[in-house]
């Protein structure tokens, strides 16, 4: 269990407790048949649909009821429950005294399964799964019960607490050793304080998760009016390109040179780079803890400030250095590298206060800015979950802190400058800072706020494309203040050296997504293509509608891998949504519970896409008093089936016969399967499986046809853009499908076509393979966008 808090303030309540009923959903047992071609093994699995519990939340005898059902008993009596719609509510309380900082008992939480999201480092977000208040985390950002199915449904329900911004005052859930749900808020300052706080948590309940969390967040939207919704938003260009990262490949080393040699080697291997990011070593920074000559310090690093807004001397030669290998200045070396490797977009990398240590005092390049000297203060809830080496660095070397009043102007300046020299966007890292040097600031909530207006302002002004990563900023004061940034890191960092932290990465991606993919698009980081995850981690951002980037060194690549991924103009096969976790994974620990696997649910504009990824055994997760890694055999089994697709309505059609032509990547089998039953798949740790999901359809009355789409390609149907019929009479018709990428085509048909043409032209080089019904067809690596029609 999690080390807790106390609360600052104590109350009486009755003795009464509550289980609530909840209906535990598992993988099949290891006796299940591994899906293969020419073998599926099918369970019957009911097709959901969405639906919202009319039952506004009520505080009655010391419970809180909500969507009819009590969620909390033994309420205490200074709790205050406000109705909002139908089916949510705004829930707080009171205290005698002012403070900045109270932590509030909600109620009891006992017998109801629960994901909790929390933030386990200052920076960063994972899942937690359990079934009482006990196993709550500190600083978790949001909770989702599992309560059971009700007296007249056989809908399972669910309710969602979202502590959220009040005031000034920023809330955060966690549980004690009571089973009591408690919330925590505070200002980060301690001369602004409060004795109540009446909007701090926003409950809501529905029998849909995703259409739960996702309506919550829209009425969130609306009633605060400081963050967007994701689908509100301008999406960045780069996203849909396929890019480097120089980070894991040179650290702080980034060097000309070695960037043009690593975009050299992606280009040459038929993967070509249309966006960089260069990473922390470009910049002009001073480090008094770093001396010459004397050994490296560990985490030294992060008590580098910045001198100036202008790029180093490994990007800047000097006017009287003539032999240097240095580029003249970033200009010339941006336009060298955009014309040279056909780059879209460079994007370089900065922290929010300009560097890990801020800004250098009183020097002529940032005194403007008034920097001042601060030691940053953790809040006890982060102290009571793991600490990071560079907030632990940053807390003994200080930051030069940025005036608020010139945060605007600091950034303006900046990206005005890299503009100047050709740069589209930037990733800004280290964004929770904020939160631990607002005292005499006027509180984290306000400092957060200030910054992340000035941030997007400078953003909107200077760079066209909403070209803004954002970066080490999971905490609630940030994704409650993001109005225009639309892509955010969902994870720790990408650690290529560390085994164990490869499925954590992933897992953690996927479920934090549920709630932060309402905001933004999740980011999953970079990757290796050359490494015992790569593919791993490939297929994962194959599902992930994320954008994808490597970080490859020069010359050590995969491209069996990228070429999964990446088509040879550079462009991705995105899927729509942020992945997230199909619903009978929601309460499960596919990390460490031994037997469950991980599926991640997407969907293209025709086609549905599961990833399936075995993440036990190889780590376990931390914040843990006394975790227990449960015994792992080397497989494990589970049901997949296409209702694990939610929102398949919006590729089905009214053409729909119920069935779905399903694609296995890894062993390129093609099934039919109905959509309310399974079929099995057994996968060994660290390995994954990605079907493709499609609609079989009926045209002109007895053709039944689904797209595959690019069967090389991880997400195959993301290569398919629209499918129509074309009659020209009753015994003739045509099939159309347009979508974009060379390689191997593949469709259900059941039956075969007479021919087959490729941009208006007829070709013979398509098949059918009767036993399973697929076509496929050729598509030659000289075509982009291709018209295939079928001819019956």
């Amino acid at each position: 269990m999690v080390a807790m808090i106390q609360s600052t303030t104590m109350f009486s309540s009755s003795p009464k407790t509550l289980q609530l009923n909840f209906h535990c959903s598992r993988f099949i047992a290891s006796n299940q048949k591994l899906f293969s071609r020419g073998f599926v093994q099918f369970n019957s699995k009911s097709w959901r649909h969405s639906m919202f519990v009319n039952a506004k939340p009520v505080l009655k005898d010391g419970a809180i009821s909500i969507g009819g059902k009590d969620a909390l008993t033994n309420v205490p009596d200074n709790v205050v429950v406000t109705p909002f719609t139908n089916s949510s509510a705004f829930v707080g309380a009171t205290s005698a005294d002012e403070s900045a900082r109270h932590v509030f008992k909600l109620g009891v939480i006992r017998d109801v399964r629960f994901l909790s999201l929390f933030r386990f480092k200052l920076w960063w977000m994972i899942p937690r799964v359990g079934n009482s208040g006990r196993d709550i985390p500190v600083e978790t950002q949001m909770l989702l019960l599992e309560v059971g199915k009700g007296q007249d449904s056989d809908e399972t329900s669910y309710v969602v607490f979202l502590p959220i911004i009040d005031g000034e005052f920023r809330s955060s859930l966690q549980g004690n050793s009571s089973n009591e749900l408690e919330f925590c808020v505070e200002s980060g300052d301690p001369s602004i304080v409060t004795s109540q706080s009446l909007r701090a948590v926003f409950v809501n309940s529905g029998n849909h998760p995703f259409d739960l969390i996702k309506e919550s967040m829209k009425i969130l939207e609306k009633y605060k009016g400081t963050f967007t919704h994701r689908e509100s938003k301008q999406m960045p260009g780069m996203l849909d390109w396929f890019g480097w990262c120089t980070w894991d490949a040179f650290y702080q080393d980034v060097n000309p040179q070695g960037i043009r040699e690593g975009l050299k080697s992606l280009s040459e291997g038929g993967t070509p780079a249309k966006f960089i990011i260069i990473d922390d070593g470009w910049q002009d920074v001073s480090n008094e803890f770093q001396k010459e000559g004397e050994p490296f310090v560990e985490g030294s690093q992060f008590g580098g400030r910045l001198l100036s807004i202008n790029e180093n001397n490994k990007f800047r030669r000097a006017s009287n250095d003539a032999q240097s290998d240095a580029p003249s200045d970033l200009k010339s070396f941006v336009s060298e590298i955009k014309n040279t490797y056909g780059l879209k977009y460079v994007f370089v990398w900065h922290a929010l206060m300009g560097y890990w240590g801020g800004l250098v005092p009183d020097v002529p390049g940032t005194k403007k800015y008034n920097p001042e000297l601060r030691y940053p203060v953790q809040s006890p809830g982060n102290l009571a979950n793991m600490r990071d080496l560079a907030m632990d660095c940053m807390e003994k070397y200080g930051v030069g802190a940025i005036d608020a009043d010139k945060a605007h102007q600091f950034l303006d300046d900046l990206h005005k400058y890299l503009v100047s020299q050709g740069v589209d966007g930037v990733k800004v890292d280290v964004q929770n800072i904020l939160e631990t040097i607002s005292t005499g600031s006027g509180g984290r909530v306000s400092l957060t706020k200030q910054f992340q207006q000035a941030l997007e302002k400078s953003i909107s002004s200077n760079f066209q494309d909403n070209s803004i990563i954002c970066c080490m900023g999971l905490s609630t004061d940030s994704i409650y203040h993001s109005k225009v940034s639309a892509l955010t890191r969902a994870s720790d960092d990408y650690y290529p050296k560390n085994p164990s932290t490869q499925t954590l990465h992933i897992a953690a991606v996927s479920y934090n997504s549920i709630f932060l993919g309402e905001v933004v698009v999740p980011d999953w980081d970079m990757f290796y293509s050359l490494h015992e995850a790569a593919e791993f981690h490939a297929a994962a951002r194959a599902v992930g509608g994320c954008g994808v980037y490597v970080s490859d060194k020069p010359g050590h690549h995969d491209f069996e891998v990228l070429k999964r991924l990446v088509l040879p103009d550079g462009s991705v096969l995105r899927a729509r949504y942020p992945g997230r976790p199909s619903r009978d994974c929601l309460f499960n620990d596919p990390v460490m519970d031994g037997e469950s696997l991980l599926k991640i649910w997407n969907l293209n504009k025709c086609t549905g896409v599961i990833g399936i990824f075995n993440c036990q055994g190889a780590g376990s997760w931390p914040c843990m008093s006394n975790p227990v890694q449960k015994n792992v055999s080397d497989e494990l089994s589970g049901l997949v089936s296409p209702a694990d697709i939610e929102y398949f309505d919006e590729v089905s059609g009214t053409q729909w016969t119920g069935d779905c032509a399903v694609f296995s990547f890894n062993s390129g089998s093609l099934s039919r399967v109905p959509k309310d039953e399974s079929l099995s798949i057994t996968l060994k740790v660290l390995k994954c499986e990605v079907l493709t999901v499609s609609p079989i359809k009926v045209y002109n009355k007895n053709i039944e046809f689904a797209a595959i789409g690019l069967l090389n390609m991880y997400n195959s149907g993301g290569a398919v853009e629209k499918v129509d019929l074309l009659l020209s009479d009753s015994s003739n018709c045509g099939i159309r499908i347009k979508g974009r990428g060379p390689g191997r085509f593949g469709a259900y048909s059941s039956t075969k076509p007479k021919s087959c043409s490729v941009n208006s032209k007829s070709t013979e080089e398509f098949k059918y393979r009767s036993e399973d019904n697929l076509f496929t067809a050729t598509i030659p690596s000289t075509i982009s966008n291709w018209d295939i029609t079928l001819h019956y």
